[in-house]
């Protein structure tokens, strides 16, 4: 099987690690990229060829040029991109300013949007590859706490189920996959924050009751992180792969348990107000 060359954002921790060493493991190449500690990294991993560390910020798009140019330069190619990087805020959507608001946005979806552009013109190139964007069962639906953080997966699951479509004259693939709660940092402190300025009115609601669920939770989560990896190397190697794709009995649970409350609603409200189609 020939060789593939990988790009990962998000590579320093949790999902974005595991899936470099499990992309190492499996004999591929692959670029990793960080914000800031290269070195730190590189001495994880091993000073190995197949292995190219760079430091980029995803909302930096100028960053993101650069390291994609460099991977090319290393690589002469990419096949898979795993828009990875991302963390998540913890307050109801009133309680976070413009500023955390778009910050949040920032990352998880501009980020990966000037990832996706830096990278397709040479996927199109080559008419092929395959584009794995990290979503979450929070972009299954809504849920108290979550829900800003959660909209920005929304986003991720439209941008890629409308990537799928364009791209794919082109023969270029396009996953969102969706992790539920797996063993990783995303529940640590230093992974997620908490608006600046809570309101009280909000504390005894499900609210305040998810913002002391990361602490409880951290460490706690029924997935593997390693296991994961091993899921995206065999995804990359699928000759058709989904579109959309849950990953832990959580995210199929939230998936199937959304879809099903949003048929039952629409079902019931269809046709009960007044038509809307112009008369013939």
């Amino acid at each position: 099987m020939e060789q593939k060359i990988w790009f990962v954002t998000g590579a320093s921790k949790g999902f974005g690690l595991e899936i470099v060493k499990a992309v190492l493991a499996a004999g591929d190449k692959v670029v990793a990229t960080v914000r800031g500690n290269v070195e730190q990294l590189e001495a994880a991993l091993g000073n190995v060829p197949e292995l190219l560390v760079v430091n980029m910020d995803v909302v930096n798009e100028q960053e993101v040029q650069q390291a994609v140019g460099t991977a090319i330069t290393r690589f002469g190619r990419l096949d898979v991109v795993v828009n990875n990087a991302g963390f998540g805020i913890v307050a109801a959507i009133e309680e976070a300013s413009d500023e955390e608001t778009r910050k949040q946005y920032d990352t998880n979806v501009f980020g990966l949007l000037n990832v996706v552009r830096a990278v397709l013109p040479h996927l199109r190139r080559h008419r092929s590859g395959h584009i794995i964007n990290f979503s979450s069962l929070f972009g299954y639906g809504a849920i108290p706490g979550f829900a800003l953080y959660g909209s920005t997966k929304f986003a991720v699951e439209g941008i890629s189920e409308g990537l799928a479509l364009e791209l794919a004259p082109f023969n270029i693939k396009v996953t969102s996959l969706a992790p539920g709660l797996f063993r990783t940092q995303f529940l640590s402190t230093g992974s997620h924050v908490y608006a600046t300025n809570p309101i009280a009115d909000y504390e005894s609601t499900a609210v305040g009751q998810m913002k002391s669920l990361p602490a409880s939770l951290h460490g706690n989560q029924s997935g593997d992180p390693a296991k994961l990896a091993k899921v995206v190397v065999e995804l990359a190697g699928v000759e058709n792969p989904p579109v959309h794709l849950p990953v832990g009995k959580d995210a199929l649970e939230i998936y199937r348990s959304g879809r099903a409350k949003t048929d039952e609603e629409i079902n019931a409200w269809v046709g009960k107000f007044s038509a809307t189609e112009i008369d013939s």
